[in-house]
């Protein structure tokens, strides 16, 4: 007789989730976490303070009303870390109580500590008493998370030179800050600190960043960044970063230096299975503890699941909490559905950007036609309302048949209104459903219908032509 029928080694999105569903269908379950690490690396120093940090940086700065009020205008002139971080702590504090009631409503256990494999169907227990206990299981599903990857040659302090874990404990708002690695999170971050007025240099050894978006979305970030005093130095590498007393001095390999206050590292994401002992278990993980599975997130061993950023790619926390649903039901042995492909990526970048299905440039090299249908929210009036004149929303259509092939959007509320798109796409919706449709007014969804109605012109004016 096992303790549990399932047991969850992490408590981040993909690890609650696989709890919850495992109990929702009558299973013995228990989840195992650190006391101060309920919610995982998303809640605690990941996906929501980070969120919460970018809410607090538009808020404070008033940066999203200066086309209204002015360049000047701002709701607190000197904007300090603490001014930050209450508000982060207030949503990190409320958003673990959640968590912790939903586990207890759920009737799953909270088994406080760490865990590491004694074999694959027990693990050691470390609660910091000094004794180990020994817990096992029927099945069990790892989502251990990730942590930053931190460079050998780097000497991270936590104050001068940190990673992206480390930055939201930041002692004071930095004047200057190098951030190496343009991806999303070192994007994120960058367009927070130049929305606080810090003088922001990005690194990046390729030659542009986030080269899976939409290109023109991608030159407007940088347009915008710019305007706030972002430089960027693309296709450099970061040789050495030296500490001094009152700041680090960042050299590139191509001789350049760089003076900065802070340097942030975000280089990329590293498995946090070192201390799990997997070869207990007959498990190995890869260089980046990265853990492979299958289509039903089951891994090498019959018994043992794993989901979340320790399988890699997309390591969001939206795809992270279907993959514990889908995985604890396999477990169960229910029966499953696939993830859907649909999938909607979000950049929190100031402003944000959001899209689901194909980009034109995929597109253009699988030879799929395709026509543009854009609309711009300086011409909603949402969009002058709430004060965006940069914001636009654009339609991938298929000439042939009024299929949507991908939606991209750039501006305010852009991971919120993505979502028409994408449950149009899924249901095998045209543009004439969009064109059809009535929006309530005045709202930035209403963009659909004006990209809509723009994509159809343009359809109707080629075959006009073209017969």
């Amino acid at each position: 007789m096992y303790d549990y029928d399932l047991l969850v080694l992490g408590s981040g999105p993909g690890g609650q989730k696989a709890a919850i569903a495992a109990a929702k269908l009558g299973r013995r379950v228990g989840i195992v976490d650190r006391r101060d690490m309920i919610g995982g690396v998303c809640i605690n120093t990941g996906t929501v303070p980070s969120k919460t940090l970018r809410e607090a940086v538009l808020y404070l700065t008033g940066l999203s009303q200066r086309d209204l009020y002015g360049s000047s205008y701002r709701v607190k002139e000197e904007i300090t870390v603490s001014d930050l971080a209450a508000r982060t702590q207030h949503v990190i504090t409320r958003q673990t109580d959640v968590i912790r009631n939903q586990l207890a409503r759920n009737r799953v256990a909270m088994i406080t500590g760490t865990g590491r494999f004694a074999d694959a169907h027990s693990i050691w227990v470390d609660g910091g008493s000094g004794r180990e206990s020994r817990v096992t299981f029927d099945k069990i599903v790892i989502a251990a998370g990730t942590r930053p990857a931190r460079p050998d040659s780097v000497d991270f302090d936590d104050r001068t030179i940190v990673d992206s874990d480390g930055v939201i404990n930041l002692q004071a708002v930095p004047r200057s800050m190098v951030v190496v690695g343009a991806g999303v999170i070192g994007m994120e971050y960058a367009s927070m600190f130049a929305a606080l007025g810090t003088k922001v240099t990005v690194v990046e050894r390729r030659e542009r960043m986030l080269d899976f978006c939409d290109d023109e979305v991608v030159e407007s970030l940088k347009y915008h960044l710019r305007d706030l005093s972002v430089a960027f130095r693309f296709g450099e590498e970061v040789a050495a970063v030296e500490k001094h007393q009152t700041a680090a001095l960042c050299i590139l390999k191509s001789g350049k230096k760089i003076v900065a206050d802070t340097v942030m590292y975000s280089a990329g994401r590293q498995g946090q299975t070192d201390d799990l002992a997997l070869e207990a278990a007959g498990l190995e993980a890869d260089r980046r503890g990265r853990i492979t599975v299958d289509a039903n997130y089951r891994t090498s061993v019959e018994n043992i699941y794993a989901v979340g950023d320790v399988i890699g790619f997309p390591a969001l926390a939206s795809t992270s909490m279907e993959q514990g649903r889908l995985a604890a039901q396999h477990a169960c042995g229910e029966p499953i559905r696939e993830m859907h492909g649909l999938q909607p990526i979000g950049i929190y970048t100031i402003p944000e950007i959001s899209f689901v299905g194909q980009t034109e440039a995929q597109l253009t090299e699988n030879s799929t036609p395709f026509e543009v249908g854009i609309a711009r929210y300086r011409e909603l009036a949402r969009g002058q309302i709430v004060g965006d004149s940069y914001g636009m929303l654009k339609l991938l259509v298929s000439p042939d048949d009024g299929r949507l092939l991908g939606v991209h959007v750039f501006g305010t509320a852009a991971t919120e209104i993505v979502h028409i798109g994408q449950a149009v796409m899924g249901c095998g919706g045209t543009i004439n459903y969009l064109v059809d449709a009535v929006f309530n007014y005045p709202t930035l969804a209403e963009a659909y219908k004006v990209a809509a109605l723009d994509a159809s012109n343009k359809i109707r004016n080629i075959t006009r032509i073209d017969g």
